[in-house]
């Protein structure tokens, strides 16, 4: 019985000690994969252990001076008022501590703001809820692509099998090469958003009418994710990004199939489309795009988002619709998509609504009616 008890208590204590050491493991940063990220990476662990000397010695100090000079031993409160020397003792060591975090702190500040002589520029540009991403300098230029959240809302909300990284999916991964110097611009254009990657240590905020900039370059080839780190709106959580770091050779392979698909996919800008044709793809820009805040079945979410079935905007005049889906709505989530979507896709999501559920307006909305309506 003895025995049984002496092995129970020494098998909690290993799980004990186990479970402590993946603790531990668990409490510091984790190492990036760029200059930056290591810079954060020992200045973290630097003002870390000063701090741990600081409140050892300060609660030294503390412990021992309640210990050795209590009362019962016959000492009385000192008076260090107008003490010269401890005046300078407080004033001077502080300012030594300071100085020797703000050096090491301003030099790497300084280092990972420096985004001069880029091998490539990126703009990227945060909606709701997605990312744009612009190749504007370096190999690629000219790409183009939006980027978003891939997973199914039923595998989000329903019961099916969810993956392990379930809500850092996106059906476009933005593609660098390892070893370059990537200049990343960002705005906006709706609400604030923050492009942020942790392995890069790079955090940048992406503000409507300004453009800002940071940069990485990272060292290692590999797949890295993050999110947006800004309140945007509903689906705030539901904005990924996917970097995937590929060598000399794959980033050139990969931007020479995406300029090919590129040319592909672009649509003939005078074609005629059939109603049939135009709903089909329609379905597919709306279930992209739109279904998040009006619902696959267009009854949009009372109190937040307007349904579409039966709304007099989707029966009525088809320009107030085309108008309304181009520029959005102030003061509203209604996003504008006349930046982030094309003509023909614009045209097939507006036609998509007004010939589905209840609406039966027969109207086919051709990609010119939207291209004059840009003007």
């Amino acid at each position: 019985m003895i025995k049984k008890f002496g092995a129970s208590i020494g098998s909690a204590l290993l799980a004990l000690h186990a479970g402590s050491a993946a603790a531990a493991l668990q409490l510091n940063l984790t190492p990036g994969v760029t200059v930056g990220s290591h810079v954060a990476y020992d200045l973290h662990n630097l003002m870390m252990w000063i701090i741990v000397v600081i409140f050892v010695a300060v609660f030294a100090v503390m412990f021992w001076s309640v210990y050795a000079h209590r009362k019962s031993m016959g000492h009385k409160a000192a008076n260090f008022h107008e003490n010269t020397t401890v005046e300078l003792l407080w004033t001077i060591v502080p300012i030594i501590i300071l100085i020797f975090m703000a050096w090491p702190a301003t030099k790497g500040l300084l280092m990972v703001r420096d985004t001069s002589n880029p091998d490539m520029t990126i703009k990227v540009t945060g909606y709701q809820w997605k990312w744009g991403y612009d190749y504007i300098k370096g190999e690629g230029e000219g790409i183009s692509f939006l980027s978003q959240l891939s997973t199914p809302q039923d595998q989000i909300y329903g019961k099916e099998p969810k993956g392990e990284h379930y809500l850092l999916e996106t059906d476009n991964h933005l593609v660098v090469p390892v070893g370059k110097k990537i200049r990343v611009l960002t705005t906006a254009a709706d609400v604030i958003h923050s492009w942020f990657v942790p392995a890069f240590a790079v955090k940048q905020d992406a503000i409507p009418g300004f453009v800002r900039d940071t940069w990485f370059r990272a060292e290692k080839e590999g797949e890295y994710r993050g999110q947006c780190a800004e309140l945007c709106g509903k689906d705030h959580g539901f904005m990924p990004i996917v970097v995937d770091v590929v060598s000399a050779e794959k980033y050139s392979a990969w931007v020479a199939e995406k300029k090919k698909e590129m040319a592909a996919a672009q649509d003939d800008p005078n074609k005629k489309w059939e109603l049939a044709e135009m709903k089909a793809r329609g379905e597919k820009v709306y279930a992209a795009n739109c279904v998040a805040c009006h619902q696959a079945n267009g009854q949009g979410i009372k109190g937040s988002f307007p349904a579409l079935d039966g709304s007099k905007m989707v029966t009525g005049p088809a320009e107030a619709h085309i108008d309304r889906v181009l520029n959005g709505k102030p003061g509203t989530a209604m996003a504008a998509f006349g930046k982030q979507l094309s003509d023909t896709d614009i045209a097939a999501a507006i036609t998509y609504e007004r010939n589905s559920w209840s609406n039966k307006t027969g109207n086919v909305v051709q990609p010119s009616d939207v291209k004059a309506a840009r003007k």
